[in-house]
């Protein structure tokens, strides 16, 4: 076994998402978590509608799915432009005739510079950026998908987290105080939208090869490190984090919300 790398996992998925309606926000390619949770989400029974950032990155988006989730919806969905928030769940509404089951909020950025040196370096508007994208957005989203849950009866609004929101990790710098509004904001979104039926949760995932990923300095070292420490002595694969973000969809959790779940082979747990 090569610990430095997810284990193969093969995760038998039944249809209980069948007729929801679901929103994916982050597939950039076949690696990203987003991607693999759209996969189990599918084979769950799940209707998705897939968002994308712009036309430039349209593209990738369609190369992913090709072959694998035909005549899927796409929306275009920049989440720093309130324009095109309204515009997209506007399209969301239509497609899916005005309600909405579940969304899967998978959007973080942090320019490059903030994920070198050392967080005491952030300079104001790099700081804006990284909340705006990694952290606000949630709320904004949130917002955008309460009436459409409303009217679905309830739902189910995830997010993906990592640890360096919980603890300093090298290199992970602006990211990790990011993710730690993010997660704050998972608790008060779930308070203010439980009377609806909606639960509000994210995913704190252990290091997976995503674009995202490499993006951080040594993470090949931190993915090493990971699959030494964790008690299952691997890192985490794609399809368990995305059978996690089925659970989480799906009335198999309803006595669930505001928390952060780890999918991490345990590594978190270790002192």
């Amino acid at each position: 076994m090569n610990n430095a790398t997810e284990e193969s996992t093969i995760i038998e998925i039944p249809p209980i998402l069948k007729g929801k309606k679901v929103l994916i926000s982050g597939v950039a390619n076949k690696r990203s978590i987003a991607w693999g949770i759209a996969q189990a989400m599918h084979q769950a029974g799940a209707e998705i509608i897939f968002s994308y950032q712009n036309e430039r990155l349209k593209g990738e988006v369609e190369k992913t799915l090709a072959g694998t989730i035909e005549n899927a919806t796409l929306v275009e969905l920049d989440v720093s432009n309130d324009d095109s928030l309204d515009a997209a769940f506007e399209t969301v509404a239509t497609e899916f005739g005005g309600q909405l089951d579940v969304m899967l909020h998978c959007l973080a950025f942090a320019p490059r510079e903030t994920l070198q040196g050392g967080y005491v370096d952030t300079l104001r508007d790099h700081y804006s950026i990284a909340q705006d994208i990694s952290s606000y957005s949630l709320a904004a989203m949130a917002r955008k998908a309460r009436p459409l849950m409303q009217k679905a009866g309830g739902g189910s609004i995830i997010s993906l987290s990592y640890l360096g929101a919980e603890k300093v990790i090298k290199n992970y710098n602006m990211m990790g105080i990011a993710k730690a509004a993010l997660e704050a904001g998972v608790r008060y979104l779930a308070a203010d939208l439980g009377l609806d039926n909606i639960r509000v949760n994210a995913i704190s995932a252990g290091p997976v090869k995503t674009l995202a990923g490499r993006g951080i300095s040594d993470f090949t070292t931190m993915l090493k490190h990971h699959a030494e420490t964790a008690p299952l002595k691997r890192n985490v694969s794609l399809e368990e984090i995305g059978g996690t973000a089925t659970f989480l969809a799906s009335s198999m959790s309803n006595g669930i919300t505001g928390e952060v779940l780890h999918v991490d082979s345990g590594y978190s747990i270790m002192g």
